[in-house]
């Protein structure tokens, strides 16, 4: 039986083989003049390498670093520490426990120690005529950058400081050391060293870096925190060592400092990721 030859098959005939170009499609390899210079067809960039790419803390790819700084659950604890150590002790003041009768006696050893100037100075930073003009300075140039919400959120932190401190100072009803007076429980100087310093420390943390400082080396991360945390223990130990209050006057407002910034941390960390997400490190 005689085979029906078959038709070669020629180039334009369909079916497997090389693909075919089609006209009005760009190609993948190979520009539209013919040059060979790779591109996409949506005119995008090719693509980023992968090593160059900005990862969050998951490895997801098109996000900005992250901002360093204290974990989370960290933070959460120590606040909470800070917390049940300030209820302990106000609640020792307010019923007089054995805790009160042991800061009396560590408190009389050691008043009046140390030079009498420099316990003076130290105690005078707690003051409203020193610590209050700095935070003012302060949030004066955080309007200036702009910064409404942040400045607002710093100066309802210092407010909170009296609206705290008066109602537990007559509460308690604590005489102060070397007088007959009372309402000494818990230190406001201490407690108003320890915000406006600290609420000073978070706004300057929380503001881009000005462009003429960009390239300089200013260790501002950690420069302003510790300023803040000296200022306001300097404060303390001159208030002790001078007489005017009760070692636990002094570490009731400690930790009472921290609590009261810790709104205005969250919203300065905030404000920080959002300014380092839009403006370029420098």
């Amino acid at each position: 039986m005689r085979e029906t030859p078959r038709p070669r098959e020629t180039s334009a005939d369909s079916g497997p083989g090389l693909p075919q170009h089609r006209p009005g499609r760009a190609f993948a390899h190979a520009g539209a003049d013919g040059s060979g210079t790779p591109h996409r067809s949506d005119g995008r960039p090719p693509h980023t390498p992968r090593g160059a790419r900005r990862t969050d803390p998951a490895g997801h790819p098109g996000t900005t670093p992250p901002v360093p700084g204290w974990p989370a659950p960290f933070v959460s604890g120590v606040l909470g520490l800070l917390a049940v150590l300030f209820a302990l002790i106000t609640w020792q003041v307010a019923v007089e426990g054995p805790l009160l009768r042991l800061d009396e006696r560590v408190g009389a050893r050691l008043f009046e120690r140390g030079p009498t100037g420099l316990t003076q100075l130290f105690s005078d930073l707690g003051g409203m005529p020193v610590a209050l003009p700095v935070l003012v300075c302060v949030l004066g140039y955080a309007l200036w950058r702009r910064a409404l919400g942040l400045a607002v959120c710093a100066a309802l932190t210092m407010a909170a400081v009296p609206a705290l401190v008066i109602p537990l100072k007559v509460a308690t009803a604590r005489q102060g050391p070397l007088t007959e007076a009372v309402n000494y429980y818990p230190s406001g100087h201490t407690a108003t060293a320890a915000v406006a310093y600290g609420a000073s420390a978070l706004v300057l943390l929380a503001l881009p870096r000005p462009a003429w400082l960009c390239g300089a080396s200013w260790p501002r991360t950690w420069m302003t925190p510790v300023a803040a945390i000296l200022l306001t223990t300097a404060t303390g130990i001159g208030l002790v060592l001078h007489g005017y209050h009760w070692p636990l006057d002094v570490l009731a407002s400690w930790c009472l400092g921290p609590l009261v910034l810790a709104p205005l941390g969250w919203v300065s960390c905030r404000s920080r990721r959002r300014s380092s997400s839009r403006t370029p490190s420098c």
